[in-house]
């Protein structure tokens, strides 16, 4: 099963394939994506994170939440399910 996770405090120089080669060292990334503002393309700090397994997700959480990366303290948790509009 695929397990997200919800990763905060991002700079705004990160995109996804950087946020993708630093959360590898957790383990196999299925997918990630940085949230951007609609009208200026720019990132709004936060995006999500798959990963393969929830093992996989438990490690990136304990090695990441927390940690420095591109000059930010990031935080790490478990992605909630979106909730309708």
């Amino acid at each position: 099963m695929v397990k997200k996770l919800y990763v905060g405090n991002l700079s705004y120089e990160v995109d996804r394939d950087k946020m993708k080669d630093f959360f590898s060292g957790a383990g196999q990334v299925v997918d990630s994506v940085v949230i951007t503002d609609r009208a200026t393309g720019r990132s709004k700090g936060f995006g999500f994170v798959e990963m393969a397994t929830e093992e996989e997700a438990s490690k990136a959480l304990e090695m990441f939440n927390g940690k420095d990366f591109e000059g930010r303290t990031i935080k790490v948790d478990f992605a909630k399910p979106q909730q309708s509009r």
